[in-house]
């Protein structure tokens, strides 16, 4: 190889490498993310990690939380109809 070639594949492997890393920090941001909605909702944390699931991973998290009754709701006190909510101090 002559030295063009070898800088151009230093270059790509290094842009690569950076990418790789880039993208496994993406990856773990996404999961703790989806680990504090699923525990501020009274749910297990390791829901979260239903998002590996190829294709549907997203779908199901949404459905799960939009369709499903949330375990805090349970710790809530019940709420009268027509009362107003005050916040507690």
């Amino acid at each position: 190889m002559d030295n063009n070639t070898a800088a151009a594949a230093s270059v790509v492997a290094t842009l690569i490498m950076v990418y790789g890393l880039v993208l496994i920090a993406v990856i773990a941001f996404m999961v703790w993310l989806w680990w504090r909605i699923f525990a501020k909702a009274g749910y297990n944390g390791a829901l979260s990690l239903l998002n590996f699931v190829p294709g549907v991973g997203h779908l199901i998290c949404l459905v799960i939380l939009a369709f499903g009754r949330w375990p805090i709701e349970d710790q809530l006190p019940p709420i009268a109809p027509g009362t107003a909510v005050t916040p507690q101090v």
